[in-house]
């Protein structure tokens, strides 16, 4: 498990600089999501940034990533081709080439 909330970790980081990169809010990322049975929750705080919680144990590494990118796109509103947009680009900040690809 320390592997994996590592590499959730520095996943976190690397989508926060590709979002801002984009001008985009990045929102905070945590784990496991006080909902049970998600694999992602978001909550809006309105005091802050938006919260992406995303179940790291037992999932691969590429369904983890593809819910934090996904979360960085539902906090920043975006659908439609404005998600599609910024999608790959902040996959392939997390994942490594051969894991974007099967994304």
């Amino acid at each position: 498990m320390a592997a994996a909330s590592l590499r959730f970790a520095a996943a976190a980081r690397r989508l926060a600089a590709a979002s801002r990169a984009r001008a985009l809010v990045v929102p905070g990322f945590r784990s496991p999501p006080r909902v049970a049975g998600v694999s992602r929750t978001i909550r809006r705080r309105p005091e802050g940034a938006p919260v992406v919680a995303v179940e790291v144990r037992g999932r691969p590494f590429p369904a983890v990533a593809a819910d934090m990118v996904e979360g960085v796109l539902v906090a920043n509103q975006l659908r439609g081709a404005d998600a599609e947009h910024h999608r790959p680009v902040l996959l392939a900040a997390v994942l490594d080439g051969d894991e974007a690809a099967a994304a």
